[in-house]
C-alpha cells in the first residue's frame, strides 16, 4: 500500500521529535499505535464481512442454478402425453399413396360385414415406352 522505507521512517521520527518534543513523543506514539491498531481491526472486520457476503452470494447462485435445472426437469415431467384424439396425421408427399389410402378408407367405411372385405391390391399405372 505505502512504500515507506527505513530512511523515510527515520526522517518522520526526526521531524516528530522536533515538532512534538522529547517529553510528549512517547505519549503521542502510544496513542498513534492505538489508533492504527483500531483502524487495522476495523478494516479486517470489514474484509471478513465482505468475504462472508460473497460466499453467501455464491451459495445463492449455486442454489438458483440447481433450481433452474430442477424446473426444467419438472416441466418435462409435467408435459402432457398426447392422447389418440390429440395426435395429428403425418403429412404424406406421395399422391399415389394418398389415393390408395383414401380408397382403402372409403372401402372400410362402406363395409358392413367382415366377409365383404376386398383384399385386392390396386394396380399400378404402368407406362409403356
Amino acid at each position: 500500500m505505502f512504500d515507506i522505507g527505513f530512511w523515510e521512517l527515520g526522517i518522520i521520527a526526526v521531524v516528530a521529535l522536533l515538532v512534538i518534543g522529547p517529553e510528549q513523543l512517547p505519549g503521542v506514539a502510544r496513542s498513534m499505535g492505538k489508533w492504527i491498531g483500531t483502524a487495522k481491526r476495523f478494516v479486517s472486520k470489514v474484509q471478513d464481512d465482505i468475504n462472508t457476503e460473497i460466499n453467501k452470494a455464491d451459495e445463492l447462485k449455486d442454489l438458483l442454478e440447481k433450481q433452474s435445472e430442477l424446473k426444467s426437469i419438472h416441466e418435462i415431467l409435467e408435459t402432457k402425453i398426447p392422447d389418440e384424439d390429440d395426435r395429428k396425421p403425418v403429412p404424406r408427399k406421395n399422391k399415389v399413396q394418398d389415393e390408395k389410402i383414401t380408397s382403402v378408407e372409403s372401402n372400410n367405411a362402406k363395409l358392413k360385414e367382415p366377409s365383404d372385405v376386398d383384399i385386392s391390391v390396386p394396380e399400378k399405372n404402368q407406362k409403356n415406352d
